[in-house]
């Protein structure tokens, strides 16, 4: 009979830009010491980083057993990750939907018997060896080297104190922790308490996170609106831009404030976790969308026209290949609840509908042309190009008020889903001030945007209160 082995496998992956340049780092534990007995890392070239956690766990999983090839179905491997859709895939609890990570999920399921292995989650904070392992992985990829074992110093930011017990004999069909993952949990809590280390949001040492609480999932197009629905938004292309307002009357939202002591250096920067991503995608074309009318939420409510739904299938497909997008949150107007649907058919998700993310509500301009509102409301067009506290003719909304419910929307959604990436299908004025807030710009900025039908931006939120414009107005995918 084969003698029992038990090891600990803590993995990780990153990448550069998400998808970007990626790495992935893995290293087996001994449990009763702590001490690493066996480092894996490498550079893979451009992939996301659900891709490289993937890629760091087969890394894992395949040194173990390397490490004891002659203990059969004898050897127990724990697996920590703060990965929580590999940790939940892995362990069964979720589907895995996204066709470039199902080879790579049964691929890690057959190195070792199923029973074999069980799976914890643990704060990216308690994962710094595997995590150093990747960047040091994407270091060297960047300057054409080949990481090498004896070259590492990951081990060096791995506390000594880092001790735990065996795992627990696993219990239950396979991949399930209900039997056994309670002792687990206590079996390397002390570790955990002490490898911590101190950071801005301190986290219980054996406290796996609460699923985020979602709004009401819609299915395809036909979710009501709360408000009355409105128009796929088409702003004017090359509105004249006035002088900028006097800030003192002309009130903006700020973003969040940082809340930490502002850094010095890079090296001096706290470990903030991963980003949250809010991916911005216009929703596609209308039959207003060409004729360049103001089309907000106080209208008519226009469906995808013939390009629309071209432009919402491209759109689809290139989130699909990227494999990055974890939720999606639709405005309520029904040219973005098509568009956020076409995407959520190819990736397996629920559209989630958040009212804040409406178009401008346009007033009386609601159908008109550019050309046309100078005609018939000159002073009122005027005023509004010169203040964001001016509203449309007719009790539509200013820019400040569409700030106010965008920056609303914003918090909600980045405290929601934390850490992870989400596609916002919206419009024009909404992307248009999500981006201005981030960047910290003034009201007439929204002026000197282009922002195409079915376009792409993206802005991350991190832990700190910063936030850093990443992409604006791809249309790549349409070509």
């Amino acid at each position: 009979m084969s003698v029992a082995r038990q090891v600990v496998v803590e993995a990780d992956g990153g990448s550069r830009g998400n998808p970007g340049p990626a790495g992935y780092g893995a290293v087996v534990i001994d449990p009763a010491t702590g001490e690493p007995l066996a480092e894996a890392a490498e550079y893979i070239g451009v992939a996301t980083n659900n891709v490289a956690e993937y890629r760091g766990l087969i890394a894992g999983l395949t040194a173990a057993k390397a490490l004891f090839p002659d203990a059969g179905d004898a050897l127990r491997v724990h697996v920590r990750m703060d990965s929580k859709l590999v940790v939940e895939q892995m362990s069964g609890r979720w589907k895995i939907k996204h066709p470039d990570m199902k080879p790579l999920a049964a691929r890690a399921a057959a190195i070792l018997p199923p029973s074999s292995v069980t799976y914890e989650w643990i704060p990216r904070a308690q994962n710094k060896h595997a995590d150093r392992l990747a960047n040091e992985a994407m270091d060297a990829g960047r300057d054409g080297r080949t990481w090498e074992a004896s070259a590492s110093t990951a081990a060096l930011d791995t506390p000594s104190a880092r001790t735990a017990s065996a795992p627990p004999p696993v219990q239950g069909p396979p991949g399930d922790q209900a039997a056994g993952v309670a002792r687990a949990r206590a079996a390397l809590a002390a570790a955990r308490g002490a490898a911590a280390p101190e950071g801005l949001f301190p986290m219980p040492g054996a406290q796996e996170p609460e699923p985020p609480v979602e709004a009401a999932p819609v299915t395809g197009s036909a979710a009501p609106a709360a408000e009355p629905s409105a128009a796929p938004a088409a702003e004017p292309s090359g509105a004249p831009v006035a002088p900028a307002p006097d800030s003192s009357a002309a009130p903006v939202v700020p973003a969040p404030e940082p809340s930490a002591t502002p850094q010095t250096g890079w090296g001096s920067a706290p470990d903030l976790g991963a980003p949250s991503t809010l991916v911005l995608l216009r929703h596609g074309e209308t039959a207003l969308t060409p004729q360049k009318r103001f089309s907000g939420s106080g209208g008519t409510d226009p469906a995808l026209s013939a390009t629309g739904r071209d432009q919402a299938e491209r759109a689809a497909a290139h989130f699909a290949a990227l494999g990055t997008v974890q939720e999606i949150v639709s405005s309520p107007l029904r040219r973005c609840r098509e568009t956020a649907a076409a995407v959520a058919a190819r990736l397996g998700l629920d559209v989630h509908v958040d009212e804040g993310l409406r178009e401008t509500d346009f007033g009386a301009w609601e159908g008109l042309t550019f050309g046309e509102v100078r005609e018939r409301h000159g002073d009122d067009l005027t005023a509004w190009l010169a203040s964001p506290d001016a509203a449309p003719t007719g009790g539509g909304e200013s820019f400040a008020e569409v700030a106010g419910r965008v920056a609303a929307a914003r918090d909600r959604i980045v405290a929601r889903y934390a850490g992870r990436t989400v596609l916002l299908v919206t419009h024009v004025t909404p992307i248009k001030t999500l981006v201005r807030l981030a960047l910290g710009a003034p009201p007439e900025a929204l002026f000197r945007m282009e922002l195409s039908a079915a376009s792409i931006s993206a802005v991350a939120y991190y832990g700190d209160g910063n936030a850093s414009v990443r992409l604006l107005n791809d249309t790549s995918h349409l070509r």
